[in-house]
């Protein structure tokens, strides 16, 4: 390992040169080696503390295919020495205090505008929909607006393909509601960042039209194309996220075009300047008007393998999709995040999140150090779901992972980084459903959510309806389903399995979850339209309501606007250091927060059952609790925060 220097900033080297004769000690100092193996461990369901055994760490690269021969090959071998000679990187210590930002201080709250609130009775959420309940959002507490994509888009996958970086899709309102938007938010002291897709565009796109026309086109390079060598067969075996394969066939042109997500998302050419310097302007366009930032969706796929190599079967088979090894953590990767960040993001004052699939703590680390002048902060998926299971699995949410991932990050993701703090988006089912359908413990877990997300460092993130403890709907047929990838994959498993069992899988893990529309009132369509939904109201809204919960002063909508503030109001809980309590304790997730003078205790139960409380309280004042009643022990899934007396 070497030292350099580059402008003024320190950077680490790894000096090692990987062979397949280099062991798992080695392979563990390459941030790429350290997070590879922690997702292999974590999708066969092993923890970290495995490769601490001194026999393990000194097992070579080379013999694992012996060993393990089900999990890796030689062509295994191979990808990984490739990634891991890719990156030369090392992240810096973690020692410095974290510097005071806005955005680290702020809370944000994710809107998915078409279930959002529908202002006209089409039966669509929309932008002026979102105007209308501004008010709300800032007696919240809310910080910070993100908007999932408003830009013009022949919604095949819900706005995640844009037709039109600078138009509005119709269905939504137009410009001028925009800009009314805008400006009605900032009056209100709110800001509001974008959600913006640059790894693929609709193919309705204008310069996919063009490239589709026209070879000459300069735009036909702005996307990959490729002619194959096997007959009427893609040129090679990626998968797409959204079921078969990732390519498209053009029968006029004789070549196959990618999409690693829908038919009618088509990746870009990051290779391309002029396609970068393109999206630049459209990014700087949008800087111009007024927003504050942007997530950048699935932003860690942009770089690619030149040549797009065939996936190798056994990661494919691990992670679920064929290819993912060449793109996830592309070779140009750091390469285009400065070149963005240096020509639009570091004019202004936003800050930029970008959803970062499959990276673990040390790529983070390399994508977010405040010093490398990347990414903000990026979304980690790893929580959200336990050891061994994916989203469309059913099972009951083991709360002590979560702990134990938490614990991970706050412990030694480094102050020059900082945490995204979130239990649900657009993408993912309602985290209450998972972790216990029991109704009876359904506010006190959207309670006990919320202390763990805002008494933990790092930037919070509220998704719609989260406030309220709102749950997963009981869809009852495949054909209440609006999700594309859900209808994908119930095709796909209806070929192996009965419809039942099917649906069963969809229910697990459908998107839709999420995007049933927000429940305002108990009454017909929850207030939220005075049409018919887009997508069923999910029939909860009767008891699960913002109405309702507004008058309820012990309501998880009340909780929410108490603990936020509290948040607010001490930034001991925003930048303070975090000390675990009997981190080894099952069912128990304890820590202080300190900074200065201030110091909270936060005391949780994880599990269904009486616990007995870890350390004394006697001297602690007790400010906020998911229980009325005082008691002796910890009750199912209580959470209390105590603040002390620091002399």
């Amino acid at each position: 390992m070497k030292v350099t220097k580059n402008k003024g900033r320190v950077f680490k080297m790894n000096s090692i040169k990987y062979t397949s004769n280099s062991r798992i000690k080695e392979l563990l100092q390459s941030p790429i080696g350290h997070d590879i193996i922690a997702k292999m461990l974590l999708q066969m369901g092993k923890s970290m503390t495995l490769v601490n055994n001194p026999i393990v760490r000194n097992i070579r690269l080379k013999q694992l295919s012996h060993l393990v021969p089900k999990i890796v090959n030689s062509d295994f071998i191979d990808t990984l020495l490739k990634l891991l000679n890719s990156e030369k990187d090392i992240p810096i210590g973690k020692d410095l205090k974290p510097k005071e930002v806005w955005w680290k201080e702020a809370v944000v709250y994710q809107i998915y505008p078409k279930s959002f609130k529908d202002s006209n009775g089409d039966g669509i959420g929309d932008i002026n929909g979102i105007t209308e309940k501004l008010d709300y959002l800032k007696a919240l507490g809310v910080d910070v607006i993100w908007l999932s994509p408003i830009y013009d888009s022949p919604n095949d996958d819900n706005g995640y393909d844009i037709r039109d970086y600078r138009a509005i899709m119709s269905e939504f309102g137009n410009m001028e509601d925009f800009n009314n938007l805008l400006e009605k938010a900032h009056e209100l002291g709110l800001k509001i960042i974008m959600d913006l897709v640059i790894n693929h565009t609709s193919d309705e796109h204008q310069w996919f039209k063009s490239a589709l026309k026209d070879d000459s086109s300069p735009y036909k390079d702005y996307y990959l194309w490729k002619k194959s060598d096997k007959l009427e067969k893609p040129p090679n075996n990626w998968t797409s996220f959204f079921s078969g394969s990732a390519w498209n066939y053009y029968k006029e042109k004789d070549e196959w075009c990618l999409h690693l997500f829908s038919k009618k998302q088509m990746d870009l050419n990051w290779e391309n300047e002029a396609l970068r310097t393109d999206l630049y302007d459209m990014i700087n366009w949008w800087l111009n008007k007024g927003i504050d930032g942007f997530r950048l969706d699935v932003i860690s796929y942009i770089s690619k393998e030149p040549g797009l190599p065939e996936g190798n079967v056994l990661i494919g088979d691990m992670m679920g999709y064929r290819g993912i090894e060449h793109y996830f953590y592309g070779p140009r990767l750091h390469e285009y995040l400065k070149e963005m960040r240096n020509k639009t993001f570091d004019n202004f004052d936003v800050f930029i999140v970008g959803e970062t699939p499959g990276t673990g703590m040390e790529m983070s680390k390399l994508l977010t150090a405040d010093y490398r002048k990347e990414l903000d902060m990026v979304f980690s998926f790893d929580h959200l779901e336990n050891p061994g299971k994916v989203r469309f699995d059913t099972y009951k949410y083991d709360l002590n992972f979560l702990k134990k991932i938490f614990t991970n990050w706050q412990l030694n993701y480094g102050n020059n980084c900082w945490n995204t703090l979130f239990f649900e988006n657009h993408d993912n089912p309602r985290m209450i459903s998972k972790i216990n359908s029991d109704l009876q413990y359904r506010d006190v877990i959207s309670k006990l959510l919320a202390v763990i997300q805002f008494t933990l460092k790092g930037t919070p993130f509220v998704f719609q309806g989260q406030e309220l403890g709102m749950i997963n709907s009981d869809f009852k047929s495949i054909m209440q389903i609006k999700d594309i990838e859900s209808l994908g994959l119930y095709k796909e498993l209806i070929a192996s399995m009965n419809e039942e069992n099917a649906l069963k899988r969809i229910n697990a893990g459908s998107r839709d979850h999420a995007r049933t529309p927000m429940q305002w009132n108990g009454e017909i369509n929850s207030g939220f339209t005075t049409g018919a939904p887009w997508l069923g109201i999910n029939i909860d809204s009767k008891n699960c309501n913002v109405e309702s919960e507004s008058k309820d002063k012990n309501s998880n909508l009340n909780f929410y606007k108490e603990i936020i503030a509290l948040r607010h109001e001490n930034k001991a809980l925003v930048y303070g250091d975090f000390i675990p309590v009997k981190a080894r304790t099952k069912d128990i997730f304890c820590y202080f927060r300190q900074l200065d003078g201030a110091k909270f205790y936060i005391e949780i139960n994880l599990a269904n059952k009486e616990k007995q409380r870890p350390k004394a309280i006697s001297d602690y004042k007790l400010i906020l609790s998911n229980y009325r009643e005082s008691y002796t022990k910890l009750r199912p899934y209580e959470a209390n925060v105590y603040r002390l007396d620091i002399k």
